[in-house]
């Protein structure tokens, strides 16, 4: 509240008119003012069972009146917006006037006991999760049968809209993350990326692959494991960045922009929270990835461990090798790739061998269930 009231005070007097309150704090209020009505209810029944030792606590009305009400409602609604909030937050802190309000106004208030924003949005999360404990610890200590019934259904009631919202939040999560991948990612025509292919002028726009950009679009993609690697090349080696992702690797190279995210020039332009430090920081500094070469499927990848021994080339540490096959088992791509250090390599390795398996367990499963032959009519 202290955040939030200063925000508004600051706003009041034509400061920081630019930030948006809701995107920071959403329905805080309206979940402040829920919750609160929640514990002075609770409290109170606490209070008079002390007073009058021989009246029962009775917690079925004011959990009927809130449970079922706005409680868990109110805390859905403002755990929606937690993603975006702290991905809003982390842009706006790169600014030196919305930096002043956090640090000079509001961090230094002793009631803040040192906490920044951040830690503190994330409470009322913990507090939905804490209630099916408090639930249970009452259910556990209740003599009346009828009010332990209808407390464990309740109990019951709020872990299953915890576990929905969970799904709602990672699957908003990743929506997010794959929108900004589709912007740090830039994927070259075929002719900028094959010097092999000649495209006359005018027969270009025609074939532009404008639909590459959308296979990072599908919401059931699952990015799996990512990071910065060294492809070694003839002459040189070379800064890549590789996403293993469900179905699919992705090799990437990386490239530096002077303008930076956020900066004048751009404008400020949002870094998803969920993407790894290394890239968060990497984009920050204006850097983005080019495809290297066409996605690698994950039933066309082979993986070699490369031997210290064998590899010669620039004296390689803790090398490996993906080899991309075609349709006809043909070798169309190789990549000699060198990790930071040994337990990188074997990350990676391990990694991309229980992608390639769990892939092709999921496409046998979906092959048999497409094959499988309907129940028999009793009336055939």
């Amino acid at each position: 509240k202290i955040f939030m009231n200063t925000l508004k005070y600051l706003q009041s007097n034509e400061f920081l008119l630019d930030v948006d309150l809701w995107r920071l704090f959403a329905n805080l209020e309206e979940l402040n003012k829920i919750s609160l009505g929640f514990l002075k209810s609770f409290f109170e029944t606490v209070k008079e069972h002390v007073s009058k030792s021989d009246s029962p606590m009775d917690f079925s009305s004011i959990f009927r009146k809130f449970f079922q009400g706005d409680l868990c409602q109110t805390h859905q609604i403002y755990c929606l917006n937690y993603t975006s909030a702290v991905f809003y937050l982390e842009n706006l802190r790169q600014r030196e006037d919305f930096g002043i309000y956090l640090k000079q106004w509001c961090e230094q208030n002793e009631r803040c006991k040192r906490l920044h924003l951040p830690e503190l949005l994330v409470a009322p999360l913990h507090r939905l999760t804490r209630y099916p404990l408090l639930l249970n610890n009452i259910w556990k200590r209740s003599t009346d049968e009828t009010e332990k019934g209808f407390i464990w259904s309740l109990k019951e009631k709020v872990e299953k809209s915890i576990r929905d919202l969970e799904g709602k939040v990672k699957w908003l999560d990743n929506f997010q993350k794959f929108r900004q991948l589709q912007e740090v990612i830039i994927w070259p025509q075929v002719w900028d990326r094959d010097k092999r292919f000649f495209v006359p002028e005018h027969l270009k726009q025609s074939l532009r692959e404008n639909s590459s950009e959308n296979i990072l679009s599908s919401a059931n993609r699952l990015l799996l494991h990512e990071g910065r690697l060294t492809l070694a090349e003839s002459t040189r080696l070379l800064d890549v960045y590789l996403f293993l992702f469900d179905d699919f690797l992705l090799v990437t190279k990386i490239k530096r922009n002077k303008k930076k995210y956020g900066g004048s020039d751009t404008g400020l332009i949002p870094v998803c929270p969920s993407l790894a430090p290394e890239l968060q920081s990497f984009v920050r500094e204006g850097g983005f990835c080019t495809v290297l070469d066409q996605p690698i499927p994950l039933d066309r990848l082979i993986l070699r461990n490369a031997d210290p021994i064998h590899v010669t080339v620039f004296s390689l540490r803790n090398a490996f090798l993906i080899q991309h096959e075609n349709r006809y088992r043909q070798c169309i791509a190789v990549f000699l790739l060198q990790a930071p250090t040994e337990t990188a390599k074997k990350t990676w390795m391990s990694q991309i061998e229980t992608a390639i398996s769990n892939y092709a367990t999921q496409h046998e499963t979906k092959k048999s269930t497409a094959f499988r032959f309907p129940a028999e009519s009793s009336e055939i």
